[in-house]
């Protein structure tokens, strides 16, 4: 029961650092491309980058921890992610920037899918959706210090002194997750790895979510765009077909049959894109149409992450006494509301209203998240944990991908595309013409009500899934011995 404990502090010091990163550059995203002279394009592959990187590799690492072990890849995670960190504090040039956010999102890839097994693996199922919810608190404690701290940096040093926070942290975390984690999973030793695969999967999701990006920004012809979508098709198709008939798959679709699974990783995935980008346009909104300075804008979005912090895992606690669904349907009840109110904001609209929306929001999640989480992990057999945190890692990536390209399209439906590119890469938000401040919170309302839309499409999945069931589990476990 001790060590329970003990891979919650060590995995809590994980996500801290994945936090505080995933929103050091939301709100200096435009100082930084203009300190190195970036275009709009670069701008984007700035956080593009980093989310691509590791959404591919992700579930490569579930099948590695399958087989190699969990704690062998935490480490080798944890290192990767720091000296990523340092590799980009030092970049002299926009490429290099983007290339170390791939380093950088490789690290993260493999602290982030393992996390959440590891905590599935040492703690009992009736405990565990407060051990995830409190592990999602780091998450957003970090996320939270990642917004305040990039303000405060870049009102005083260089943008460089954004990624120098995570050297320390990570450090600290690669010694100790060393020397205090033991391997308790049920590791398939000697097991081939299914690396044609892997190299199908991994060239369908490049080719998709790199067509999504292309056509969303306009960065090449329509013809590469097609290209990269037949590419994705033929290469996913060919994915199935080899996955279905592999010995030892890389990803086994038995997985698929349990509904409780199913049904709560499309789920998450159609929150993440109802929500994934609205921090960033939260941000840009509060700096742009309301005329906050970065600082400013970092502190104001602070009650988001409060309202996640009190609800997560009050949510996770009772959640293991009561049951998942209710929780994640109020979740996703929340979240819904929150961005149709959003949608009504506008260049008049008070500071105190927004901060209600976020609260909204943040609880929403809140109370979403833990829960589906627990509900998801506890559903597969224990050896699969971790493919099965891989996939739900994936389509949590892919939705949050998926959210910024969408906000992007359906900000261009609005305004042109041409004053959206000037925006994200304009150094000095608040000089905007008034005419250009309504246009874009004018864009920015569309957005909200789009994704509010989407999110109410998310509690369809989770009804179909239903409450799960025990006879369920053994069934498909028994399959994956077959």
């Amino acid at each position: 029961m001790q060590y329970k404990w003990t891979v919650l502090t060590v995995t809590t010091v994980g996500v801290l650092m994945s936090g505080i990163d995933s929103r050091i550059m939301i709100v200096g995203l435009p100082q930084v491309a203009a300190a190195l002279g970036a275009d709009a394009e670069q701008a984007i592959w700035f956080t593009q980058a980093y989310v691509l990187a590791s959404t591919i590799i992700l579930l490569l690492i579930g099948r590695l921890t399958d087989i190699v072990g969990r704690v062998k890849i935490y480490n080798i995670g944890f290192a990767i992610f720091t000296v990523g960190s340092a590799l980009t504090s030092i970049a002299m040039s926009p490429i290099q920037v983007i290339l170390f956010r791939v380093v950088q999102g490789i690290g993260s890839a493999f602290l982030f899918t393992n996390s959440v097994a590891l905590i599935a693996d040492s703690t009992p199922r009736k405990e565990l959706g407060l051990s995830l919810g409190i592990n999602q608190i780091a998450f957003r404690f970090g996320a939270m210090a990642g917004l305040t701290i990039s303000g405060a940096i870049l009102s005083i040093l260089d943008w460089r002194a954004l990624f120098y926070i995570n050297i320390p942290v990570g450090i600290f975390g690669t010694v100790w997750a060393h020397r205090r984690l033991k391997e308790v999973s049920q590791i398939e030793k000697g097991a081939p790895f299914d690396l044609v695969g892997f190299v199908l999967f991994a060239v369908s999701l490049l080719s998709f979510l790199l067509a999504l990006t292309f056509d969303v920004y306009g960065l090449v012809e329509r013809l590469t765009v097609i290209g990269l979508v037949l590419t994705a098709v033929i290469t996913f198709v060919s994915f199935v077909m080899y996955e279905r008939k592999a010995r030892y798959p890389v990803l086994d679709f038995k997985l698929f049959k349990i509904r409780e699974f199913t049904g709560g990783v499309i789920s998450q995935m159609l929150n993440a894109i109802a929500w994934g980008g609205v921090m960033l346009l939260l941000s840009l909104y509060l700096q742009l149409v309301q005329g906050f300075s970065a600082l400013d804008a970092g502190i104001r979005i602070v009650p988001f992450e409060v309202a996640f912090l009190i609800f997560g895992p009050i949510s996770g606690r009772l959640s293991d006494k009561f049951g998942q669904r209710a929780f994640v349907m109020s979740g996703l009840t929340l979240t819904s509301l929150s961005l149709f109110l959003f949608s009504t904001t506008g260049v008049n609209t008070s500071y105190n209203d927004v901060v209600l929306y976020m609260m909204i929001l943040g609880a929403g999640i809140g109370m979403f998240s833990s829960p589906n989480i627990s509900a998801v992990m506890g559903s597969v057999p224990a050896r699969e944990r971790g493919v099965a945190s891989a996939v739900r890692a994936v389509f949590f990536n892919v939705g949050f991908t998926l959210s910024l390209n969408l906000a992007i399209l359906v900000m261009s439906a609005v305004i042109p595309y041409s004053l959206v590119s000037s925006i994200i890469s304009s150094a000095n938000n608040v000089s905007l013409p008034i005419a250009e401040k309504i246009l874009f919170a004018q864009a920015l309302s569309h957005t909200f009500f789009w994704m509010g839309i989407l999110n109410t499409v998310a509690v369809i999945p989770s009804l179909l899934r239903g409450k799960g069931s025990k006879a369920e589990v053994v069934k498909v476990t028994a399959g994956f011995s077959e």
